[in-house]
């Protein structure tokens, strides 16, 4: 005796690669597909339609195919409401919860689909505007509104989505050529495409993205001024083609420290030399900061007078540095409660329209973790690995570039600016 559910696929899923995933997580998972109807778009602008069994020996089977398909994008043919448990107590979910995708996503709450706000992976869908009525979930009267939570966000009582029933979730699909001001978005990672036709489009990209009022954060590593990108960065900011910061300390350390010493971890960035005591410069420069009451304070004491702590001063633009317990210092600024960082960053993820990753591994990972797939997403660094990693948590519109940031971003900001 065997058991099957009734599953469709809607959209560009042949250009996508979602009719490929489909079958492969069937008989990757021990199961088996009947394709009961398929309409195939002929157009650019006309979807394909899959309506498919999927077919196992048994229930302990079928649920984790039907489980990764949903991750995948397949909804149920039949789908009901969600299942609504509530929390048993603070930063605690129920069992079973539903963990999310960083993809849009829908939940069916009386018959209708309301959208997941602030969709960010590995989270628990908190609904509010219900209530629990004799064991059913009643719309109240006013909206209902579905959001992510994290898990240390939980409070006792929030009514949370669990299982997977009732939950629709839309992966971004890939583009039929190349149009539109996004379009080369979609290339992944190359180290022999011409670099500077690539910084070219990214230049279009930003620039596209701020006449539509929309926002640019950079996360940025020390690297950046070390490799001698910084002053290039600071015009970025002060142009206003850069929103907001997203740092650690020791960014914010090395400018400072270029500023005031002309080094950057002791290393002059015009020379390449390593003046006498250059080492000290950035604990020298941290304790001027601390002792002027933080980066603000330095600034306006005129103890900073360039730089892009100090364009971001200067020019009201947003930054968060989260620390780490390699820092030095820290800085006044730099947040070191880990669960304040996370909030911090993610709030300013959540306004991002596009965000610039350079050479900042861990800190890009952090920001990345917080962003839908639908999010816009430069990569830049010399190690290729790195430049993987970071594309490979699914944004549908990416690029990558495997080269030196301290070339990159000067003429990134000549192909904006001038």
């Amino acid at each position: 005796m065997t058991v099957s559910d009734v599953v469709e696929l809607e959209g560009h899923i042949i250009d996508s690669g979602l009719m490929e995933r489909a079958f492969t997580v069937v008989m990757d998972l021990g199961g088996e597909f009947d394709i009961e109807e398929f309409h195939v778009g002929t157009r650019k602008d006309e979807e394909s339609y899959c309506r498919m069994r999927v077919i196992a020996d048994d229930e302990e089977t079928l649920h984790p195919i039907l489980h990764e398909l949903h991750q995948s994008g397949a909804t149920l043919a039949a789908p009901t409401d969600a299942t609504l448990t509530p929390a048993p107590a603070d930063n605690v979910v129920p069992h079973g919860f539903y963990s999310t995708t960083n993809h849009p996503t829908d939940v069916r709450i009386d018959g209708e689909w309301v959208g997941v706000e602030n969709i960010e992976m590995d989270c628990a869908v908190v609904v509010e505007g219900v209530e629990n009525e004799d064991g059913n979930v009643v719309a109240e009267d006013g909206e209902v509104t579905a959001e992510t939570k994290v898990l240390n966000g939980i409070e006792a009582g929030d009514l949370v989505v669990t299982g997977d029933a009732g939950i629709r979730v839309k992966p971004p699909e890939r583009p039929r050529d190349s149009s539109g001001p996004f379009g080369f978005m979609q290339g992944g990672v190359s180290a022999e495409r011409p670099s500077e036709s690539l910084i070219r489009d990214i230049a279009e990209a930003i620039a596209e993205t701020k006449a539509q009022g929309g926002r640019v954060l950079c996360v940025a590593g020390p690297a950046v001024i070390h490799a001698g990108g910084g002053p290039a960065l600071a015009r970025l900011v002060r142009e206003g083609y850069v929103d907001a910061i997203s740092a650690g300390n020791g960014f914010a350390v090395h400018d400072m420290e270029r500023s005031r010493y002309g080094t950057s971890l002791g290393m002059d960035v015009e020379t390449m030399e390593h003046p006498r005591k250059g080492h000290k410069h950035h604990i020298y420069t941290i304790s001027e900061v601390v002792r002027a009451g933080g980066i603000e304070a330095a600034v306006e004491e005129g103890l900073i007078t360039e730089g892009v702590m100090y364009e971001c001063v200067v020019n009201d633009r947003d930054f968060v540095l989260a620390g780490s317990i390699r820092d030095d210092g820290p800085l006044p600024d730099t947040i070191t409660d880990a669960v304040e960082a996370q909030n911090a960053i993610r709030e300013q993820a959540r306004d991002a329209d596009l965000v610039l990753m350079l050479s900042s591994l861990l800190h890009s990972v952090a920001v990345g973790n917080c962003l839908p797939s639908t999010t816009r997403t430069v990569c830049v660094d010399i190690n290729p690995a790195t430049v993987t990693q970071l594309l490979d948590r699914g944004s549908a519109q990416a690029v990558g570039m495997v080269t030196d940031v301290g070339t990159f971003v000067p003429i990134l900001a000549e192909e904006l600016v001038e």
